[in-house]
């Protein structure tokens, strides 16, 4: 083993769960849910990687008519259910724990891949710039902002979700908070204009987030639920005024719940918004802090050894690398992400990485 990775192979509790290793792999859209629903293939896929402590599935759709990718998987149907129980099964039978995350995309959906259905968010602002359809490259569509009972049962379906989640066989979910989606769209003020109980101060614009952890936690029991926040990531438009102090407030409102995980995003994609984010989540956080973005796998022992987190979770490492764990621990070659197949509908690029066996 490489002395300098070592502490990403000692176990750790994460909530409910123990975990035999320190490498969580971070929920990756890849489009492969063809109309909406999982898969054999995507099952595969997923067991690949099954040596990482933890599994979090790509971003999943609570509410019908909310896709924001074309082939973005969902889990609001029986037949979405047991879909993914090809997947739980596959992961559980190679030792392997498996989180949902679950997820409403809001403005950042769009009627052309919805079948005309308006997109919603906390007010009516929409992202700068096009976004893919299947009538090409359009402009955002302007979101229609959600009434308190739209907000409520979204909360529902977040719920339902969670439900549909743990009949499928998941260990637990992962709540998506990040990105500029539509919990995030609540959480910023550059996204939320709203003067009601939902918009203003942070408390405010947290309660549609505390409403979805408390609903949800009613399913699984915090235990078993995690949450995604990414409060410097300027993706999709995305601002606040005060990004430190957001995450503050948030680290210091969230350890009341006693949540499996925070899994905070320590950057930000375009490079607009920077702080040292992770340092004011670690000292204001009372709970398991997993942190994301970019972490080599000597650099993510560090901070795992310096108690600045307790595990961390990789993207295109593990996407290229169904074996990363195996290949960490022997200081092995990495194969190189190939771009062109992140979102292609096939086996291409998807399972076919080989690993330090099949070479």
């Amino acid at each position: 083993m490489s002395n300098s990775a070592e502490a990403l192979f000692t176990p750790v509790s994460l909530g409910e769960l123990e975990l035999p290793n320190r490498f969580v792999m971070a929920p990756l859209t890849r489009c492969r849910a063809i109309n909406h629903q999982p898969n054999e293939l995507m099952a595969k896929y997923y067991a690949q990687r099954a040596s990482a402590g933890l599994l979090i599935t790509e971003c999943t759709m609570v509410t019908e008519g909310t896709s924001a990718f074309g082939n973005d998987p969902g889990i609001y149907s029986t037949e979405q259910v047991d879909g993914w129980k090809l997947t739980t099964d596959a992961v559980h039978a190679a030792g392997g724990k498996i989180f949902m995350q679950i997820w409403h995309p809001g403005r950042a959906a769009h009627p052309a891949l919805n079948n005309g259905k308006p997109s919603v968010s906390s007010s009516a602002i929409a992202i700068d710039g096009e976004i893919h359809t299947p009538e090409g490259k359009v402009p955002h569509a302007t979101p229609e902002a959600l009434t308190t009972e739209g907000i409520a049962a979204i909360v529902e379906d977040f719920r339902k979700g969670a439900e549909n989640a743990k009949a499928a066989g998941f260990d637990g979910v992962e709540i998506h908070g990040a990105n500029g989606y539509l919990i995030d769209q609540f959480l910023r003020n550059s996204s939320n204009q709203r003067t009601d109980e939902y918009g203003g101060s942070m408390e405010n614009r947290a309660r549609f987030l505390t409403e979805v952890i408390e609903a949800v936690i009613g399913v699984f029991g915090a235990g078993r639920v995690g949450l995604r926040l990414s409060p410097l990531n300027s993706f999709q438009s995305m601002k606040d005024s005060d990004p430190v102090g957001l995450t503050e407030f948030l680290a210091k409102h969230l350890s009341q719940y006693n949540l499996a995980y925070l899994h905070l995003m320590r950057a930000d994609f375009l490079g607009v918004q920077q702080a040292d984010v992770v340092r004011v989540a670690r000292e204001n956080y009372k709970g398991h802090l997993m942190v994301n973005m970019g972490y080599s796998a000597e650099e993510a022992s560090a901070a795992i050894e310096s108690k600045d987190t307790d595990t961390v979770a990789f993207g295109t490492p593990i996407l290229a690398n169904p074996d990363f764990v195996e290949r960490t621990h022997k200081g092995a070659e990495l194969n190189t992400p190939d771009q062109d197949t992140f979102y292609t509908s096939g086996p291409e690029g998807y399972v076919d990485y080989p690993t330090l066996h099949s070479v």
